[in-house]
C-alpha cells in the first residue's frame, strides 16, 4: 500500500456530472492516483485548489462559465506547482494554443483510454511536457496563416468605398444592377463600374461570389431603406 503522501492528488474540472463520476471511478482504479475533488466551473477552481492542494488538475476545455484555459490560468496563479492536463472533446487549434498559453503540460481527447489518461497524469506530475514540439509548431504555423488570411480579408473589405459598400449591401439583398441603379437613382453604367471595383477588390469572379466572400469575411449588409436613398455616383 502506498502512503497518502506518495499518491498523485488529482482535481477534476468537468461540468458534466456523469463524465466526472466516470473519471473519478476510472482513476481510482490506479493505486498511485487519488481524485481529491471535482469542480464543475471556472469559478470553483481556486477555492478547490486552496482547499485540496492537488498535484495535477485534469481539465475539460469547455466549461459553463468560461474555458479550461481560464481555469488553468487561475489554478496556476493560485499555486504554480499544480500541473495541468486537458481532457477535452475540442480538437481545434485554438483550444490547444489556449491550453499551452495557460501552462498545460498535456492535451488529451476524451476518446483516450484510462491507461493513457493515467500515464499522462503521471508524466505531467514528473515534469514532462506531453505535447510534441512538432505538433505545436504545426499548430502555430496554421494559426499564423489563419491570422494572415483574416487580416488580408479585413483589409480587402476596408478597401471598399462607402458607395461600394452600399451597392454590395443591395447585391446581398438580391438586387440586380438595374434595380440597384433605380434604388440609388444613378446610371446603370455607374453601377456596373462600382460592381467591377467590388469584384476586383474582393478577388471575386461573379457578384454571387463577391456576396458569399463578403459574408464569410464578416461583412454585414445594411438593410435596404428607401428613405436612405441618395443621388449621385
Amino acid at each position: 500500500m502506498r502512503s497518502a503522501s506518495d499518491l498523485i492528488k488529482v482535481l477534476l474540472v468537468e461540468d458534466h456530472r456523469a463524465v466526472a463520476e466516470g473519471l473519478w471511478a476510472l482513476l481510482d482504479e490506479y493505486d498511485d492516483l487519488t481524485v481529491v475533488g471535482w469542480a464543475d466551473s471556472v469559478a470553483e477552481v481556486v477555492p478547490m485548489t486552496v482547499e485540496l492542494s492537488p498535484k495535477v488538475a485534469l481539465i475539460d476545455y469547455r466549461l459553463p462559465d468560461g474555458t479550461g484555459a481560464e481555469a488553468a490560468a487561475r489554478i496556476r496563479e493560485e499555486d504554480p506547482d499544480v500541473v495541468v492536463v486537458f481532457l477535452s472533446a475540442d480538437t481545434s487549434d485554438a483550444a490547444l494554443l489556449a491550453a499551452v498559453e495557460a501552462g498545460a503540460s498535456g492535451y488529451l481527447l476524451k476518446s483516450a483510454g484510462g491507461d493513457e489518461i493515467a500515464a499522462a497524469i503521471r508524466a505531467a506530475d514528473a515534469g514532462e511536457t506531453l505535447i510534441p514540439a512538432r505538433t505545436l509548431m504545426e499548430v502555430l504555423a496554421r494559426h499564423r496563416e489563419s491570422t494572415r488570411l483574416t487580416a488580408q480579408q479585413t483589409e480587402r473589405l476596408q478597401s471598399l468605398t462607402a458607395r461600394e459598400e452600399e451597392i454590395l449591401s443591395l447585391m446581398s439583398h438580391g438586387l440586380d444592377n438595374r434595380a440597384i441603379a433605380d434604388r440609388l437613382t444613378i446610371s446603370y453604367a455607374t453601377v456596373r463600374t462600382h460592381v467591377r471595383g467590388i469584384l476586383e477588390k474582393l478577388q471575386a469572379r461573379s457578384q454571387l461570389e463577391a456576396v458569399a466572400k463578403a459574408a464569410e469575411w464578416g461583412f454585414h449588409p445594411a438593410s435596404p431603406d428607401p428613405a436612405s436613398e441618395t443621388d449621385g455616383s
